[in-house]
């Protein structure tokens, strides 16, 4: 066993036995090239990364292999999961020396840690042109030894340009600026979308096709803020197109990676919980928008997932599973014709076989035709329950304090929209779980919790996250409590990764040096993310967190803090959809025009319930409600009062509930018809 046999990630632990010498990031570690005066050789990759289970197979499993890297390197291993910072940062070297990055991500380094080689797999032996382990680690040794002047010169200068990448953000943006951006923008971007829209497939661009959920979230937006009719027809048919397709699992729900091909029919067949959680999201908000009943199955099927396959006994949520099992990408999930008739009896397989288009002997990929909405029933909870006798995809148990907030959003969102308690009560679970278990004694996160141990201090996404699923979870439930909560995450999440000079929230806190944590950023200076990918930005969220807070609380520094945020971003913020979808999504609640809600009720009371349920059901992007409970026991109504201090005056009228809508911070009359409020909402 190398160094790696004391560590929590499964990433690590599956090569604990690789006869390379790995160590875990740390400064032990780097002392130690430093003193053997030793290039480092970093790999960073995740657990269900296919290609990372390659190179270990073919590479750092061979003993040849693994005695060059001895001989060469101090070696490293990092899961990228664990340590986004980084993985940031090196990501970021690797696109500035290659032009491109991925996982496996491969880094050589000096010994005081500036990198001067990059790539990602690299085969063992020599193929189609591409370098190669036996070959790659003994040039390098002979370059250290031979040319080690040009070396440290050519690190010293990456080093350098790094630097300036993150002094000034990613391509130029970063720097506070003059202007805000306008409502303009929403619109000017769902514009380019439609360039890059593929009508005939739906999604965007070509193979390999990610879903980018945040993009829909935006199209959504700029829909009802423009009446934007092709911003819809966008959404609609790639969401069904995704649904129908083999990026979606037919029988087990939830969403695969992304597909290989433009028609979402040949996956990665790896599952993440964040595809999950923001996939959840858009097709809840497609249903609230449009009420089209395949949406919330969809958004139902995919919680049901998670709930089911990715939920733990304490109720957080793990973090992946994996595309192979039994050394195949894929296995788990593909059908023959044979094997669906010894589980379906003639004319049932016949069906089945027509609806998911099963053809010829071999392995299928469950899809069905592009206008099939039908729910999935009995037929396919039989084959599912024949899957499941198979070897199942390793999971990636551990839990991300950032993705657990993902998804405590989603259930949340969900629960409100569809009347659904469990799916509340889940996302309840998983916020007290991560608030207990995952919280310092001073307030501050870690990050990952695995085996009964929480580490890894928390990064500017876990704050970011999770106080957004604390706020939707608000939304759900209307208990005080997860706005407490919201409001001291966001207290710390100031206090340690702010930035007082230009605005917006840095990847580490200030102080991250402890246990190794800042060597990267100590070189390469602390990262501020801003542009949004699969995942959001921790700015972008942060945007629109502190926008919600500022309207529900009152407080102005949480909205001046978040228009700082806002000022980071270029002028031609509208020609970046793809890069900024969910910061044009925060922009959109944050330009308003907003409406603030408040409504006074008792909340046993079916008038209270029913007005509150016609909010949550309603999609209202640019909406704060806030419930001002009467008739109850003291500490709940005090508790909102001293949150939200406007509430105190608002009670209920004629003993109804009653709703109190703000166009603009200009008040109506208070009303206790639920239509009439609606119609003051826009709501048809």
């Amino acid at each position: 066993m190398n160094h790696l046999a004391g560590e929590k990630s499964p990433y690590l632990l599956q090569h604990a036995s690789n006869p390379v010498d790995w160590h875990p990031w740390g400064e032990e570690a780097l002392r130690r090239a430093r003193k053997e005066d030793k290039p480092i050789f970093l790999s960073i990759g995740y657990s269900t990364c296919h290609w990372c289970h390659v190179m270990e197979k073919e590479s750092f499993e061979d003993p040849t292999v693994a005695a060059l890297m001895n001989e060469t390197f101090v070696s490293f291993k990092v899961d990228r999961e664990e340590r986004p910072d980084l993985d940031d940062s090196y990501m970021k070297a690797s696109q500035l020396m290659t032009g491109s990055g991925g996982w496996p991500l491969t880094i050589v380094m000096t010994p005081d840690g500036n990198p001067f080689f990059a790539a990602t797999y690299i085969p063992k032996e020599k193929a189609y042109g591409r370098s190669c382990m036996l070959e790659l680690v003994p040039r390098i040794a002979a370059l250290w030894k031979d040319r080690r002047a040009d070396i440290l010169s050519s690190a010293d200068s990456i080093g350098e340009e790094l630097l300036k990448a993150a002094g000034a953000g990613v391509s130029g943006i970063g720097s506070a600026s003059a202007a805000a951006p306008e409502a303009a923008v929403v619109g000017q971007a769902s514009a380019g979308l439609a360039r890059m829209f593929d009508a005939t497939n739906g999604g965007f661009g070509a193979a390999p096709k990610f879903p980018m959920p945040t993009v829909f979230t935006l199209l959504l937006r700029s829909w009802k803020r423009n009446g934007d009719a092709q911003a819809l027809r966008m959404t609609e048919e790639s969401l069904t197109a995704m649904r129908n397709g083999g990026v979606y699992d037919q029988l087990g729900f939830g969403f695969h990676r992304y597909s290989t091909d433009a028609e979402w029919h040949v996956p990665h067949f790896e599952k993440m919980l964040y595809d999950q959680a923001l996939l959840a999201l858009a097709y809840t908000e497609a249903w609230q928008a449009t009420g089209g009943d395949f949406y919330r199955r969809t958004a139902r099927e995919i919680l049901t997932y998670v709930l089911r396959d990715m939920t733990s006994p304490a109720g957080a949520f793990y973090s992946a599973e994996d595309a192979d099992s039994e050394g195949e990408e894929g296995r788990f999930y593909l059908w023959s014709a044979d094997e669906i008739r010894a589980v379906l009896p003639g004319a049932e397989s016949a069906a089945f076989l027509d609806m998911y288009r099963i053809e010829g002997s071999g392995a299928n990929i469950l899809r069905r035709d592009a206008a099939q909405t039908a729910a999935a029933g009995a037929v396919e909870e039989r084959l599912l329950a024949a899957r499941q006798k198979r070897v199942r995809p390793f999971r990636d148990d551990k839990v991300l304090a950032d993705w657990n907030g993902l998804m405590i959003a989603a259930l949340a969102r969900a629960g409100g929209a569809f009347d659904d308690p469990s799916f509340t009560k889940a996302a309840g679970r998983a916020a007290d779980f991560t608030l207990g278990r995952m919280r310092t004694r001073d307030g501050r996160l870690l990050h990952r919790f695995r085996d009964g141990e929480a580490a890894i201090r928390g990064f500017a996404d876990d704050y970011a996250f999770l106080a957004w699923g604390l706020l939707e979870l608000y939304a759900a439930s209307f208990n005080p409590r997860w706005l407490q909560e919201a409001i001291r995450l966001v207290d710390v999440f100031v206090a340690d990764h702010w930035d007082p000079s230009a605005g917006g929230f840095f990847q580490t806190a200030v102080d991250a040096g402890q246990k190794g944590g800042a060597a990267a950023q100590d070189r390469r200076g602390r990262q501020k993310p801003l542009i949004d990918g699969v995942v959001p930005s921790a700015n972008s969220v942060a945007l629109l967190v502190l926008s919600k807070l500022g309207e529900i609380t009152g407080d102005t520094c949480h909205r001046s803090r978040a228009e700082a945020i806002a000022r980071l971003y270029p002028a031609d913020l509208g020609s970046g959809g793809i890069r900024y979808s969910f910061l044009l999504s925060a922009l959109d609640f944050a330009l308003g025009p907003s409406f603030e809600i408040v409504v006074a009720g008792d909340p046993e009371k079916a008038d209270t319930r029913a007005m509150l349920s016609a909010l949550r059901r309603s999609f209202l992007p640019k909406a704060t409600v806030v419930f001002r409970p009467v008739y109850v026991e003291e500490p709940l109504m005090a508790n909102i009062v001293k949150i939200a201090p406007y509430t105190s005056a608002q009670g209920a009228l004629n003993g109804k509930a009653t709703a109190y809508v703000c166009l603009n911070y200009a008040c109506r009359l208070p009303t206790n018809d639920i239509a009439v409020m609606l119609q003051e909402l826009g709501v048809r």
